[in-house]
């Protein structure tokens, strides 16, 4: 295995765990089921495509047009996101800001907004 599939791979490992931190049951796709087909890094989230990049240099549009295309590929209706860090730094989530507002008016509709 090459270094950047090592890194790959502890990437991956390291956002799942962040991820059932908060509650969430989400795995490593090859490492929980092997070679399955599934293009996602990670699954678990449904509805949401995770592409997980863990490199110190990132071109985050290639990395999003990574996740769309595996995305349309896997044939689900699901929103790409790219789970990303550098060294000593937090993780971030990238999503096209369309995405995004989505998911912000699903929150929004769902809250309770107090009267005066």
């Amino acid at each position: 295995m090459t270094n950047s599939r090592r890194k790959g791979k502890a990437g991956e490992l390291e956002f799942s765990r962040l991820c059932r931190a908060e509650g969430y049951d989400v795995r490593r796709t090859a490492q929980y089921c092997g070679k399955t087909g599934e293009a996602a890094d990670c699954i678990g989230l449904p509805g949401i495509h995770i592409e997980v990049k863990r490199v110190e240099h990132l071109n985050i549009d290639d990395a999003l047009a990574q996740a769309k295309r595996d995305a349309a590929e896997a044939g689900r209706d699901e929103m790409p996101i790219v789970a990303h860090r550098r060294n000593a730094t937090a993780w971030k989530i990238t999503m096209d800001a369309a995405d995004w507002f989505k998911l912000y008016r699903e929150w929004e509709a769902g809250r309770d907004i107090p009267t005066i």
